[in-house]
C-alpha cells in the first residue's frame, strides 16, 4: 500500500498482483485515480512519448486555474495527473509504505 499516514485520515493506494487472473472486469466502481506531478505540461509530453493518450490536454481547470492533464493506459484505465497540493491528489514521490 502506498499513502501518507494512517489509512483513517489519508488516502491509500494498493496495487496487488493476483495468480492465475489473466483478465479483470472493470466493473463501474472505478472512475479514476490522480496522482500528483509538479508539472502536468512535462508529464503529458512523457506520456505522449511513450505511446499514452491524452484524454485532455495539460492546462488549467475553468474558474479555478489549477493545472491538471488525464490520461488513459492501454488497458483502459484512466488517470488524471495534477499539482501535489491539490485536494485528494495522491503524490506518488514520497510515498510511505504499509503492509
Amino acid at each position: 500500500m502506498m499513502g501518507y499516514g494512517p489509512e483513517d485520515k489519508n488516502a491509500v493506494l494498493e496495487l496487488t498482483y493476483n495468480y492465475g487472473v489473466s483478465e479483470y472486469d472493470k466493473g463501474n466502481g472505478y472512475a479514476q485515480i490522480a496522482i500528483g506531478t509538479d508539472d502536468v505540461y512535462k508529464t503529458a509530453e512523457a506520456i505522449k512519448l511513450s505511446g499514452g493518450k491524452i484524454t485532455r490536454e495539460p492546462g488549467p481547470l475553468p474558474g479555478i486555474n489549477t493545472k491538471i492533464t488525464a490520461c488513459v493506459d492501454p488497458d483502459g484505465w484512466k488517470s488524471v495527473k495534477c499539482p501535489p497540493k491539490m485536494h485528494h491528489c495522491m503524490y506518488a514521490r514520497k510515498p510511505s509504505y504499509g503492509i
